[in-house]
Order: C-alpha cells, then structure tokens, then sequence
C-alpha cells in the first residue's frame, strides 16, 4: 500500500450495492478509485421490506437480505483482498435511499458511488428514484454510475 497516493477528498467510500450489473459496475469504479487514492469502501446493501413491517418481518427480512448477498459479498470481499483494499460490507433494512444517506452522514462518507438503476429479488434498490433521492439528499458527492 506504500505506492499508492493518499488523497483526503475520497478517504471513505459507499456503495450502494444490490446485485445488479449496474451496482457491479459501481463496485469497480470504488475499487479503481480506492486502488490510486488508498480510500476504505463500504459495500452496502438495502432490503426493503413490506409496509408496514413487523419487527419480526423485518428480521426475516434481513435474515432473507443476508442469504441473498453473501455470495456476491464473499466474491467483492475476494477482490479486494486481492488488491489489497480497505473493504467492508453491510446491510440494512428499509428504503435504500433513506439507509444509504443516513449510512453516509453516520460513518463520514466522503463519495457515494450508486448505479443509475438495477434490481434485485429482495431489494429493488438502485431504481432511478433512489439514486434520484441519494443525489439529491446526500451531505457529499455523488456518482451516479451507468
């Protein structure tokens, strides 16, 4: 890590992640910028769950949300080892937009990296609306990956 160029812009990353070739394409975009600037990238997945929700609905939700990303979480968490990134991941359960802003005001976000669009069985997460609400909403910068 002792080649890499420090940059305190982007020191923390977030990316909103569901799956989709479009969040995909986001994870590649934090990992190539993480890669030349030595930022920490969160990896953060959104499940939604029905309204209104039960607390035990929302646990199987999470539970279900869990199931469904732990491999595309255990390949993402591969490459990062891999390039020796600063990676984590996580996941919360509401509307995606709402988690991710709150997220990135909560861990000093200093990038959100989100896909234009995508879908998933669980989370729907990156429909035009989110990314829409997460531009406009958030207390950083935000890429909006197509």
């Amino acid at each position: 890590m002792s080649g890499k160029r420090h940059n305190a812009h982007f020191q923390h990353m977030l990316v909103g992640y569901d799956g989709s070739p479009q969040s995909e394409k986001a994870v590649e975009v934090a990992f190539s910028l993480a890669d030349c600037i030595d930022s920490t990238v969160l990896i953060f997945a959104v499940a939604r769950p029905p309204e209104p929700a039960t607390s035990v609905e929302l646990e199987a939700v999470l539970d279900d949300a869990k199931e469904h990303y732990q491999e595309g979480f255990k390949k993402i968490l591969e490459r990062a080892r891999a390039h020796d990134l600063d990676v984590k991941t996580d996941m919360a359960v509401g509307h995606p937009g709402e988690q991710i802003i709150h997220r990135a005001e909560a861990d000093k976000i200093d990038l959100i990296i989100v896909g234009r669009r995508g879908r998933s069985m669980i989370s729907r997460m990156m429909l035009g609306s989110v990314s829409e609400r997460v531009l406009r909403y958030a207390h950083c910068p935000v890429m909006v990956v197509h």
